[in-house]
């Protein structure tokens, strides 16, 4: 529509003419799109983007569609026509038009300011993992038919799922599914980072568009799979996405933008895609092609003519038989051959890069860069989560503390949402189990408690709002549970507040949580694969309330060692702590008071681990302290 009708002056002049044409970008106004596609799908049965709505002045909504073509086409009306005949309408019978956009909104109001609760059952988690695995697809991962998406926090959920009940189905899904997308071409086999989505089965071609969100919540998920099976993949991963962003999404001064477009030269997928030739004249006839046979990028292509790299279907042992090379001089010649094919592939012109930055999508990959940073003891990635944190501080921050939704040329705009608070916090406490410095820890509370007083419904008995109060009078004041390609803010702010609850003691955030599963329970119970971050959250708040404190001196070699363990080790249940005993003044135990008492034994590391609240005998064993969590 952007090329076919918006740049038409034909088009223009008639909405020009009759309306007031607003065109709104649904990351800088999550609620206004939250609120119209639900109008969509109410009216018509169906939704999607772009989104098409016409109203009356007061917001009021009187007719829905997604695309239009400029003239009629395959049974489609066009625009047009669409936008003269409501004109001649609306003068017409301007009044009966205005009634009807009254009455969707008096409808719709109540549906998108409600939500369903219910009661906080353990069969939610049951429902949710089995639904999902009726429609794995075992032969090349993933939940479905075609379109596949990635939705990483199905995997998270899965994963925990299978640790927690000993399910060894959902772990072969996430496992099946994590190597699938990365062999696909859904993967950018040459400059790393995912796609948004694949258009088939296979995950071979994909919308080459790159979202930083996607990539934020799959270096965590493939991060968290390799410290549950140890699987290098996994890991190369992990660290490969994170190369990508800070290659390709980082503004100079530590924030993340938001994602690449799939057209470049308006075509798509032109920037990826590759003959052989292109690649036996980067590489030389012998390499080029045993590249090409380890890409499957052949002379018949398998996108318009030309490939995709990608690695499906194919293990690397039938590779060096078939190429009669050893397996150390092929991962050699590999990595050289991906960094010419790079090179050259620079030489292209470069799909557009929406350099808008967001709070709540840095915040997920401020989640990511502390998480990898963390189990992988890689300082450098944990650097940049601090860096793009300061300059949420200082670009995004208002003078009495609250955060900006986004940033852009110099400038910050609109309140933050609800997503924006969740996903920061969320990002703060990854970077204080990344750090151990209580400054991280003192943020998220500080937010938990802003978040709080802004976005929680009192009326109703819990869950929050997407917009502040005292925010913009829109037609309603939705909120959302659902966790689509990116989770709830709801469903997130959950998870961060058990988290807090357990770090802090501050029961009040164990309420506002308990409020939340409460609040949406009925909602859940109708799809429980629609929530799996809830599903998440709701797995933490039902497991065994570990906390696990670490008290030494931040300078001792022992006490390094021990952290180096505990942060290298998936513990999805529990929360860590460290009591630094080097420490001049004991910011910790001014936010969690209870940790006054836990101190080193006899001048050693000690670890405490706790259930509930009620601790066991302090041990100097880390190894023993974390089979004990794992039990």
């Amino acid at each position: 529509m952007e090329r076919e009708s918006f740049e038409d002056e034909e088009v223009a002049a008639v909405l020009n003419q009759h309306f007031v044409a607003i065109k709104v970008d649904r990351e800088e106004r999550p609620d206004i799109d939250q609120i119209y596609m639900t109008v969509c799908q109410a009216m018509t049965g169906e939704g999607g983007w772009p989104l098409t709505i016409l109203m009356t002045a007061d917001q009021a909504p009187f007719f829905a569609g997604t695309y239009f073509p400029k003239e009629d086409r395959f049974g489609r009306p066009g625009l047009l026509r669409l936008l003269s005949s409501v004109a001649r309408e609306w003068a017409a019978n301007r009044t009966e038009i205005e009634r009807t956009g009254t009455g969707v909104v008096s409808r719709l109001k109540p549906f998108l300011e409600q939500s369903q609760p219910g009661d906080v059952r353990e069969q939610l988690l049951h429902d949710g993992a089995s639904a999902l695995l009726a429609r794995f697809d075992a032969a090349y991962g993933g939940f479905g038919d075609a379109p596949k998406f990635p939705t990483p926090h199905q995997l998270m959920f899965l994963l925990r799922y299978a640790l927690r009940f000993g399910h060894e189905e959902a772990l072969r899904a996430v496992e099946r599914t994590l190597l699938g997308m990365a062999q696909g071409g859904i993967y950018d086999q040459i400059g790393y980072g995912f796609s948004r989505y694949s258009t088939d089965r296979q995950w071979l071609v994909p919308h080459f568009e790159k979202m930083l969100y996607d990539n934020a919540l799959l270096a965590i998920v493939y991060t968290e799979a390799w410290q549950v099976t140890r699987n290098p993949a996994f890991a190369d991963i992990a660290k490969q996405v994170l190369t990508y962003v800070l290659r390709d999404m980082t503004h100079p001064d530590g924030g993340f933008y938001c994602a690449e477009d799939a057209d470049s030269e308006g075509v798509e997928g032109k920037f990826y895609v590759w003959t052989p030739n292109e690649v036996r004249d980067v590489l030389g006839d012998e390499v080029g092609n045993r590249v090409c046979r380890w890409f499957h990028i052949t002379q018949e292509g398998n996108f318009e003519g030309k490939s995709i790299p990608n690695r499906i279907g194919e293990s690397l042992d039938t590779f060096l038989n078939e190429a009669a090379i050893a397996p150390e001089r092929w991962q050699s010649e590999l990595q050289d051959a991906v960094r010419k094919l790079f090179a050259y592939r620079e030489r292209r012109v470069h799909p557009h890069k929406d350099d808008k930055i967001l709070t709540s999508w840095n915040g997920l990959m401020i989640a990511a860069f502390a998480t990898v940073g963390r189990v992988f003891g890689e300082r450098a990635y944990v650097e940049a989560a601090r860096r793009a944190l300061q300059f949420i501080q200082t670009r995004l921050t208002d003078a009495d503390g609250r955060l900006r939704s986004r940033y852009r040329d110099g400038h910050a705009a609109y309140p933050g949402y609800l997503d924006d608070y969740a996903f920061l916090i969320w990002g703060l406490i990854e970077l204080y189990e990344a750090t151990f410095e209580p400054s991280f820890l003192r943020q998220a509370v500080a937010f938990q408690e802003q978040q709080l007083a802004l976005f929680r419904d009192e009326q109703a008995g819990g869950g929050f709002y997407l917009t502040p109060s005292g925010g913009e009078a829109l037609i309603a004041r939705p909120k959302e549970i659902y966790d689509g390609a990116i989770p709830s803010g709801n469903s997130v702010s959950a998870y961060n507040l058990l988290r807090l609850a357990r770090m802090t003691g501050h029961a009040a955030f164990e309420q506002a949580a308990s409020d939340v599963f409460r609040s949406f329970a009925g909602d859940v119970g109708h799809y429980p694969a629609g929530h799996t971050f809830y599903l998440l959250a709701l797995q933490f708040a039902r497991s065994r309330g570990q906390d696990l404190v670490i008290a030494g001196s931040r300078h001792d070699a022992a006490t390094v060692e021990a952290c180096r363990a505990v942060q290298e080790a998936f513990l999805p249940q529990a929360v860590v702590l460290f009591r630094d005993e080097s420490a001049q003044a004991d910011a910790l135990t001014e936010i969690a008071p209870f940790l006054a008492a836990q101190r080193p034994v006899n001048g050693k590391v000690t670890l405490y681990l706790c259930e509930n609240y009620a601790c066991r005998q302090p041990t100097h064993d880390v190894k023993q302290a974390l089979a004990e969590l794992n039990t």
